[in-house]
């Protein structure tokens, strides 16, 4: 990996290059003076002091006087290598401080600019990355933090649009029976009035749908966490169902362990979400078909398992199974009353219990696979 591309070792370095070229030009100074300007000063004043006659000549007064030059001569020299020293290391410290508060700045005042632009609702906005590994990592989040506001504002834009549709529906329904019964097209007996009975109950339960949804994915969902035994939830699960399966010709099993098998997790919000899978088994199982329910351990997980023989789902729409209001077949489910957010719901209830939901299908007509994991109760 190139060191210089990341922040911490550039600041490193700019702070060693200050450092170096301070000692360098005070070693450089240092060495030009002892070498070059004291002893040239030095030979200047001793041919000045041989030229004033015999060494008995030179008297204790020229000679402090030629001591005296020299030190003065060395101060001046010191003081000059210093002085350079310390006016180059300003400067490479200087430069070095530009470079570096060019190179943090200018991506922070790109990264202040977009987020500013983001605010007014232009999630499009993107910042290049910068040289630093520091910096583009940052750059690099913000990328992906302004990418998630697009996907949300999307997925608002599109949840405005399937409740309006959904809401429309029902609605509709009403309102075509109340304007035929006006008109005298319908007769306002005990049959028009179940018909229109049926349409309410149907808008009541997507309102509570999406009501559970919203406080669901706000985490504003209760839970009443407690150990309790999945085998017995399963058992009464498939019983509450076992008339329905046997109305519609299909076979439902539960296949269970021998020995109890306890969960940490809300035993309501447990049967809404298995009670959810088998709805939907049942809805889309044709005659003759088959579902099975399967209880078992996993590691530190319980594995609940709703396999079923019916019409399977692709492989273009099994990674949108979740999504609000996604349809494999809309036509279908609009007739068997279903909302489209069962699944997102039990997916959300199921994270909420430290779970989790999944899907498998090996495509049309091959049947479908639901498997919701919950963590097992902790031993005392």
């Amino acid at each position: 990996m190139n060191l210089w591309r990341e922040l911490r070792w550039r600041i490193v370095g700019a702070q060693m290059l200050v450092v170096v070229v301070g000692v360098t030009l005070v070693l450089l100074m240092a060495y030009l003076g002892a070498q070059f300007i004291v002893p040239q000063d030095i030979a200047a004043r001793a041919a000045a002091l041989a030229q004033t006659g015999a060494p008995q000549a030179v008297d204790a007064a020229a000679l402090e006087a030629a001591t005296a030059e020299l030190l003065d001569v060395f101060r001046r020299s010191i003081l000059t290598a210093v002085t350079v020293a310390a006016l180059g290391a300003i400067l490479a410290g200087l430069l070095s401080s530009f470079y570096l508060a060019r190179e943090i700045l200018r991506p922070l005042r790109q990264i202040t600019a977009s987020s500013q632009r983001i605010a007014r609702g232009h999630y499009d906005e993107r910042i290049p990355l910068p040289g630093s590994e520091e910096l583009a990592q940052v750059a690099d989040h913000f990328n992906q933090m302004a990418e998630s506001l697009a996907r949300m504002e999307e997925t608002r834009v599109a949840l405005i649009g399937d409740v309006s549709h959904e809401l429309r529906t029902p609605l509709t329904s009403l309102d075509g029976y109340l304007e035929g019964m006006l008109d005298g097209l319908f007769p306002a007996n005990e049959e028009t009035l179940a018909v229109m009975y049926q349409e309410v109950r149907r808008l009541r339960r997507l309102v509570d749908d999406l009501q559970t949804l919203s406080r669901v994915e706000a985490g504003q969902i209760e839970l009443l966490l407690a150990p309790f035994d999945v085998r017995e939830l399963a058992t009464r699960a498939v019983a509450q169902l076992a008339p329905q399966a046997a109305a519609q010709e299909l076979m439902l099993q539960a296949e269970l362990p021998e020995e109890a098998l306890l969960v940490h997790a809300d035993p309501d919000r447990t049967s809404q979400i298995l009670l959810n899978l088998l709805g939907n088994a049942l809805r889309y199982t044709p005659e003759n078909g088959r579902i099975v329910v399967q209880v078992a351990r996993s590691g530190r997980f319980a594995q609940i398992t709703v396999a079923d023989t019916g019409i399977g789902i692709s492989a273009a729409a099994l990674p949108f199974i979740f999504e609000r209001f996604y349809r494999q077949d809309p036509s279908r489910a609009r007739v068997s009353g279903g909302s489209g957010i069962g699944l997102t719901i039990a997916r959300h209830l199921t994270w909420a219990m430290g779970g989790e939901l999944t899907a498998a299908s090996a495509g049309p007509g091959q049947g479908s696979t639901f498997t919701f994991t919950l963590p097992l109760a902790r031993r005392e």
